[in-house]
């Protein structure tokens, strides 16, 4: 049935995303594809907020492929930190280029950290939808998960800084959940559902 769906660019080449993104936004007629196969490089993240950067990525591959394009930029934010890593967060430990290293970021946090009694932070998402690379009214979702950092990393699942971000409700590090249990909960999750959401309603919009 792809046939009749709308063919989608995704922004990024995470195969997980991928999968997540179509298995909800297929319901609602689109064909997600990531930017790899189309050959669109990855975009400049310049900004200093979430929402910025993911507009940025979503017009880079809607400009370079004529597809609706959807992007997301997300991240961990401490408050103790003042937000940071934020933005920053895929590359806390390498700020001059060096590759990234979820070890390295995880090390770095838990030192900036060290002083702070206030171990609380949220994860963060942000996604952008574009019709086209100069569509005036972007279709946005963000949502958070609250947590806290922990020193000692547990649970072997999930990437980035999930064996530091712990669950006080379940008693558990974000590692350590199955990986429907992080779709369901996560920050990426709600905000996929409730962009999924506005979508359908736009298009029952058109169609009325």
């Amino acid at each position: 049935m792809t046939q009749n769906l709308q063919k989608l660019v995704l922004a990024s080449n995470n195969a997980g995303k991928l999968r997540e993104f179509n298995a909800l936004l297929a319901t609602i007629g689109f064909d997600v594809h990531a930017q790899g196969e189309f050959d669109v490089p990855e975009a400049d993240e310049p900004y200093g907020t979430f929402v910025e950067n993911a507009l940025t990525k979503a017009r880079h591959a809607a400009r370079l492929t004529g597809l609706p394009a959807l992007a997301d930029d997300s991240g961990v934010c401490v408050h103790a930190l003042q937000g940071a890593p934020g933005v920053h967060s895929a590359r806390y430990a390498s700020p001059n280029g060096e590759p990234k290293s979820d070890a390295r970021n995880n090390a770095q946090l838990i030192a900036d950290l060290a002083a702070h009694a206030d171990k609380s932070a949220h994860y963060y998402c942000v996604l952008v939808y574009l019709r086209h690379a100069d569509d005036p009214q972007p279709v946005i979702a963000d949502a958070c998960w609250h947590g806290e950092i922990i020193i000692d990393a547990r649970g072997e699942g999930g990437f980035g800084y999930d064996p530091h971000f712990f669950l006080p409700d379940l008693g558990l590090c974000v590692a350590e959940l199955s990986p429907q249990q992080k779709n369901t909960l996560s920050h990426r999750g709600q905000a996929l559902r409730q962009l999924v959401a506005k979508l359908q309603a736009k298009l029952q919009g058109r169609l009325q």
